[in-house]
């Protein structure tokens, strides 16, 4: 069964290519449809701007200024200040806490309308479009979508701001080796035997690694080793600092089927 896509997408690449481990072997660039000309005064900004800290700061500067991050407070009806708060500093925050969250439907909601990966996990194994678990997924990520400001295209100028600075800061490196912590390996679709150490594994439509495979150690028993594509980078806790608690070394990956080594102790 290949891994679960959809027909369309909002990327130059279909669906089933992004996900399969040949992209991950050799890496196509991938833009999301219409945002670096949306933004484009955004990323000329950028261009000018040498200190990586200085263009992280004119980065929140332009999205509090687009999409009014921050400016809840000065918001009189209920509805407009909850809107406002609910920007992509709360949805990333609410994932590292709990990807099964509410949070976390909307982040694996905006991975499959960008990039027509459909999520595999959500409060458990997903098995099909019609089982009680995708219908979860839907409501909690359309609910919260609803209440919130823009956040798709919030998550849009975060992933392009990400992929820019991959590019500048380590220019010409096409993948990165990155940790997975595993507690319960039962939850993974391996194509072949769990047990194997090298295997091709299923990864949900967004997941959690580190960088550091002390730290990733410290979510469980087994380890995902994997060679991740940078296009397949949605955010970095060290591109964007501040984001999450200090210490954590996180990277948000898109999924699809990953060629893995499976260490467990």
């Amino acid at each position: 069964m290949n891994f679960p896509t959809l027909s369309v997408n909002l990327c130059e690449h279909p669906p089933w290519v992004i996900a399969s481990p040949r992209f991950n072997r050799h890496p196509l660039p991938l833009e999301i449809q219409g945002v670096r000309r949306t933004h484009r005064s955004l990323f000329d900004r950028l261009d000018a701007l040498a200190d990586p800290a200085a263009r992280v700061r004119r980065f929140r500067d332009y999205m509090g200024m687009v999409f009014r991050i921050g400016g809840w407070r000065r918001e009189s009806s209920r509805p407009a200040r909850r809107s406002l708060r609910n920007s992509y500093l709360r949805f990333l925050r609410g994932w590292m806490a709990d990807a099964s969250s509410t949070e976390g439907a909307v982040l694996k909601g905006w991975v499959e309308s960008r990039f027509g990966i459909a999520p595999t996990f959500h409060a458990g194994l997903i098995e099909g479009v019609a089982s009680e678990r995708y219908l979860l997924y839907l409501a909690e990520r359309m609910r919260e979508s609803a209440s919130s400001n823009a956040i798709e295209s919030q998550l849009d100028v975060v992933y392009e701001f990400v992929q820019y600075e991959l590019r500048r800061r380590q220019p010409g490196v096409s993948t990165f080796t990155l940790y997975r912590g595993v507690r319960n390996i039962e939850d993974y679709r391996f194509l072949g035997e769990p047990g194997e150490k090298h295997a091709v594994v299923r990864l949900n439509n967004l997941n959690s690694f580190s960088s550091r495979i002390e730290h990733a150690w410290e979510f469980g028993s087994h380890l995902l080793e994997a060679e991740v594509p940078a296009p397949k980078i949605f955010f970095r806790s060290d591109i964007l600092p501040g984001v999450l608690p200090k210490g954590e070394e996180e990277a948000l990956v898109i999924g699809g089927e990953y060629e893995v080594t499976v260490r467990s102790y």
